[in-house]
């Protein structure tokens, strides 16, 4: 006959395990109280989601990841220039960008302007968008494998690399609401 202890705490082990692996001081601090105004749209996850390792890149196409943000709260927000919604919110994720510093935080709009991409670096210039560098989605590869069907698309990233919300729709990114928001994610 076996005794329940070892089960017992094999199991209690295991909950323990899984509770710490969610329980990061950055998803702790994102509540819904923080969900208000024009975030009330935003969905947390139910738990910090591991995402894939995802490649894209920058203006000058050096290859990026994930990866290399890691330590850093990312706000990856999908976008294009022909995307009415995507361009009303880009000057207040620029604003954000600047209000927020990027020692430990990192917006990377990454454009799925594809054929248009040659308009991207004139739109920034004449938006004044000086706080956000240009990424591109090659392909739509981080669309398909992020499950993004909707511009713009904004998708909340801890310091691990782990998805802890996302935002269908455009947003004032600048308002109190949304700074909040990613100081409490910064932690």
């Amino acid at each position: 006959m076996t005794h329940p202890a070892p089960y017992f705490l094999s199991r209690r082990s295991l909950f323990v395990g899984v509770l710490s692996a969610f329980a990061t001081p950055a998803f702790a601090n994102v509540g819904p109280d923080l969900l208000k105004g024009t975030l009330a749209k935003f969905e947390l996850a139910a738990a910090p989601k591991a995402l894939p390792e995802i490649g894209f890149t920058d203006a000058d196409d050096k290859p990026l990841g994930l990866a290399d943000y890691k330590g850093k709260v990312v706000l990856l927000n999908f976008w294009a220039t022909w995307c009415a919604p995507c361009v009303k919110e880009m000057p207040s994720l620029n604003r954000l960008q600047g209000e927020m510093g990027k020692d430990k935080f990192a917006i990377v709009p990454l454009s799925l302007d594809g054929a248009s991409r040659p308009k991207v670096a004139p739109f920034y210039k004449d938006k004044d968008l000086a706080n956000l560098g240009i990424y591109f989605d090659k392909g739509k590869k981080v669309q398909q494998a992020l499950d993004v069907s909707v511009l713009p698309t904004s998708i909340l990233i801890d310091a691990q690399g782990r998805e802890i919300g996302r935002m269908v729709g455009d947003a004032d990114w600048d308002k109190p609401e949304a700074v909040a928001l990613m100081k409490a994610a910064v932690g």
